[in-house]
């Protein structure tokens, strides 16, 4: 189907066929997901309008702002710094890796036993059909685990800028003082791309942008406390998904307007599920456009999302950065604070998600825990069988789900989460 954007798409080297297949199926799913629902706040038509121009709208302004001399930085992971990207002078955006894609190619080069994230990000980039990685100046890999860290020596294969960033795995002294180091390399590279500066002011205007951002999604997640709640957990995921591609201080006042309109709602008693339904805390994987399998089941059960513990949820969120400091060593310190706080399964020990997520159930009043892992994610598998004991202690039902982004195995998972609502119910 023609488009007013085949030109645009065509100059970034897509696959014009191939994309219009992406989009057939993200728009009709989209559709069934998303616009299917009843009482859906009014301020959800912006998100719905982002999504209608994910690939189109919002690309434009992207490659507008590089023809004036503003780089894009494509990231997979909230581990990369939004706040040094901002002092440069530079966008960051999520790039895609919530659906399978070009999966034989992809199995040409990474065994098939992969985790689902890491293959769908090749399947992307060898399907061409990606207008945020083919925009991008920088594309900013991280080694969170060990699948990532081995994928992108063959990713750097098939482009020409990649930026490997090295994580810590442990919370010692040695691994944080390792953290800050790459953050300042990582600062030096931006520079470097960017031709401009990181001054204090720069990197203070990078940390308020980012914030504002954050606290607009703190201001969200609390308001999901009430019971009834007045937007669906399906909804709410698709803010923090859509705060990866969107301009970040437009996004804020949208968050921001749409929590006015919720607050309202809380204050009118006015929910989209009745009161008293039960509610599911969704804790494990990141979960990235268009990869909302597993909530739809949920939330199609007889149940509401209430809360994420995930990298696309409150532990990409969960806490500020301090711009108190007036010297540039120290706001930089403040970056790395905040950072090694995050609780991603790689690092061991991890006692400190377990408790998050026991303080998330209670906090948000869930009934139950559903943990959502990717087949072949070692590090969240692993974690979420530890978590049984933990959560039966608390007397918090829990239920454990692997899968991938097939639709495959879909009727079984309902299977399974309408049995767990029942029971908690």
């Amino acid at each position: 189907m023609a488009s007013e954007y085949d030109g645009m798409w065509k100059g970034l080297g897509m696959d014009l066929v191939a994309h219009d297949q992406l989009l057939g199926v993200l728009g009709q799913g989209y559709t069934d997901v998303f616009l299917s629902q009843k009482d859906r706040p009014a301020g959800m038509d912006y998100f719905n309008f982002v999504m209608s121009e994910v690939h189109g709208l919002r690309i434009k302004e992207i490659l507008e702002a590089r023809e004036q001399g503003e780089k894009v930085v494509g990231s997979y992971c909230v581990f990369v710094p939004e706040e040094i990207v901002r002092a440069a002078g530079a966008t960051l955006v999520g790039l895609c890796s919530g659906a399978d894609f070009a999966m034989e190619e992809v199995e040409r080069i990474l065994p098939r036993n992969t985790c689902a994230l890491i293959k769908s990000s090749f399947g992307f980039k060898l399907g061409k059909v990606c207008p945020y990685l083919e925009s991008a100046d920088m594309i900013v890999g991280e080694n969170t685990c060990d699948g990532k860290k081995k994928s992108y020596e063959q990713l750097d294969k098939l482009v020409s800028n990649l930026y490997v960033m090295d994580l810590p795995q442990t919370k010692s002294d040695s691994a944080r003082a390792m953290l800050k180091a790459e953050y300042a390399r990582f600062a030096k590279a931006m520079e470097e791309l960017t031709g401009n500066s990181i001054t204090v002011e720069s990197l203070k205007q990078g940390i308020a942008i980012t914030n504002a951002k954050r606290k607009a999604l703190h201001r969200l997640a609390a308001i999901r406390k009430a019971d009834p709640e007045p937007i669906s957990g399906l909804d709410a995921l698709l803010a923090s998904q859509v705060s990866f591609y969107d301009a970040p201080v437009r996004f804020t006042q949208s968050v921001n307007a749409l929590c006015d309109e919720l607050e309202k709602r809380v204050a009118d008693n006015v929910g989209v599920f009745p009161a008293k339904t039960p509610r599911i805390l969704m804790t494990g994987c990141p979960m990235a456009v268009p990869n909302w399998k597993l909530p739809w089941i949920v939330e199609s059960s007889g149940a509401v999302i209430v809360g994420e513990e995930s990298c696309v949820g409150e532990r990409g969120i969960r806490n500020l950065t301090d711009d108190s400091a007036q010297d540039m060593d120290s706001l930089l310190e403040a970056i790395v604070d905040r950072y090694f706080k995050i609780d991603c399964a790689v690092f061991t020990p991890n006692e400190d998600r377990a408790e998050h997520i026991i303080q998330m159930a209670w906090d948000y009043k869930a009934d139950g825990v559903i943990h959502y892992s990717l087949n072949f994610c070692q590090p969240y598998q692993i974690e979420s069988m530890g978590l049984d004991a933990r959560l039966a202690k608390e007397g918090i039902p829990y239920l454990r789900i692997e899968t991938d982004y097939s639709p495959e195995d879909a009727q079984q998972l309902k299977t399974r989460v309408e049995a767990f609502v029942e029971m908690i119910g």
